[in-house]
């Protein structure tokens, strides 16, 4: 085999007799990572009423752990490669254990809060860590394919597992369970990891770029903070304004200050490679467009199809199948085809699924015109996630593994922010400009005009999944001899 690499235990890179094990305690972690995005979404009429949480105050469940996961992962990333990724992963878990029993815990709305946003920053560190021992444990082609397979099933999927999980917690035990169930999860979780995960970090210079740390996460938090408040308060209020023009200011700042450091948080040289460049604007437009779908579809079975919490929940099981079997699919093409003949049809195919959303009312049922979409929209998206996960990480020197890694959860992150709010207020002006055009539907007009503000932001969400798919068409070009040609790459 050529470019074979052994670690210190004198393995062979990539065929270490432990290399599948650490591929399930990585999966394990982005598994709670992926779950806590969506795990909230149903609890939170339950903890509302518990912890008195006003309406203005609701979206803090979910916002306080998103700001501080998006806002921190660079940090994250740069944490890992320079102190070690297995330690900062064990480090993640044991910090998101503590965190959650915390959430569990909550007797007040401040501490759950608190709690959300100990969750982010302790993800922020866990995953671009997990990403990059992937990267690092598996580097022949084909077993990287599958590994990434499995990873990608588990990120497409999981966000649609939280809500089944979410709502059989809600309904059968407490929502304080929601955020609970993670500790004992991590904790063991941790421990494998001790055993099965390998030791690897940044060669090279390793000192901190602080005044990039400093920009690059006010910056982010407030272009997270700015898309949550333009969802909630409109694009003109003074307050979104403020936050977007702070985020440019600040992000325009990080880019001439990493420009200019010797060793930058984020090197350009990560971004400006045409393959990676192309699969952080993928991460951004899939984010922005699947994101907004669970939210919309969600409240299209609960509010208008009067599906209970567990009943929402397992609506979206066609969409978790679908990932999944896809995903082992994608993982046997990818070796054989390259990327692009695979992302670019799957996001065409996925948009398809989505377009095929907008022939829903409150008349139609789920199962003509729900699961369909669900089925064709994740065999695309599966097809797009395996692939998009290997090539944010093509040609990377070990050096900046981790921070690519951080990289496509941040793009994805911002993307789904971005999205959400957009698209929120979208499917908001639709509503309010249906129920003001069809009055003669007296007090049946509500379920007909959500449900046409939902559609239009179907079609919104993929018209963004096409435009993905002719970025992709473009930037990527990496085929199936590159793949086979970078084996043991990020090894060196």
């Amino acid at each position: 085999m050529p470019n074979q690499v052994r670690d210190a235990q004198g393995h062979v890179k990539g065929t270490a007799p432990d290399r599948w094990r650490t591929l399930l305690v990585v999966a394990i972690s982005q598994l709670i990572l992926v779950l806590d995005s969506s795990i909230m979404n149903i609890a939170i009429p339950r903890a509302k009423v518990d912890l008195g949480i006003s309406d203005a105050n609701q979206q803090w469940v979910i916002t306080a752990y998103t700001l501080a996961f998006g806002s921190l992962l660079l940090l994250g990333g740069r944490i890992g490669d320079y102190v070690g990724r297995k330690k900062i992963f064990i480090i993640g878990l044991l910090g998101f254990a503590a965190a959650s029993a915390l959430g569990g815990i909550a007797s007040t709305q401040g501490l759950l809060f608190a709690s959300r946003a100990l969750q982010g920053v302790f993800g922020a560190l866990l995953a671009p860590a997990a990403l990059a021992i992937i990267s690092e444990t598996f580097t022949v082609p084909k077993e990287r394919a599958k590994a990434f397979g499995v990873f990608g099933a588990i990120s497409g999927g999981g966000a649609a597992i939280g809500l089944i999980v979410g709502g059989t917690l809600t309904q059968y035990a407490s929502w304080r369970w929601c955020l609970g169930v993670n500790t004992p999860i991590a904790i063991i979780a941790s421990i494998l990891a001790l055993k099965f995960v390998h030791e690897s970090k940044a060669e090279g210079n390793k000192t901190y770029d602080i005044p990039g740390v400093v920009t690059a996460t006010a910056g982010l938090f407030s272009l997270t903070y700015a898309f949550n408040e333009a969802a909630r308060k409109g694009w003109s209020d003074s307050v979104t304004i403020s936050f977007f023009v702070a985020a440019v200011i600040l992000l325009a700042a990080f880019i001439t200050i990493e420009r200019r450091v010797a060793n930058p948080l984020m090197p350009l040289r990560v971004i400006t490679e045409r393959n990676r460049a192309g699969s952080y604007l993928g991460s951004l437009v899939v984010g922005a467009g699947l994101f907004s779908m669970f939210l919309f579809l969600g409240l299209y079975l609960q509010v208008i199809l009067g599906f209970s919490p567990l009943k929402t929940g397992f609506a979206f099981l066609p969409f978790t199948a679908g990932i999944i079997i896809f995903a082992g699919v994608a993982s046997q093409l990818l070796p054989k085809f390259g990327p692009k003949p695979l992302m670019v049809p799957g996001l065409i195919a996925a948009g398809i699924g989505l377009l095929l959303l907008t022939r829903i009312t409150p008349e139609t049922g789920y199962f003509t015109h729900v699961v369909p979409s669900l089925l064709i929209m994740s065999s695309g998206m599966a097809l797009v996630f395996i692939p998009l996960t290997s090539t944010s990480l093509h040609g990377i020197s070990g050096h900046d593994t981790g921070v690519a890694s951080a990289m496509l959860n941040t793009s994805q992150q911002i993307g789904g922010s971005l999205g959400t709010a957009l698209l929120n207020t979208v499917a908001a002006t639709a509503t309010t400009a249906y129920a003001a055009t069809h009055t003669e539907l007296g007090k049946t007009v509500m379920p007909f005009a959500m449900t046409h503000g939902f559609t239009v932001a179907f079609k919104c969400s993929a018209a963004l999944l096409f435009a993905g798919a002719v970025v992709l068409f473009f930037f990527i070009n990496i085929g199936k001899e590159s793949l086979v040609e970078t084996e043991g790459v990020i090894a060196h």
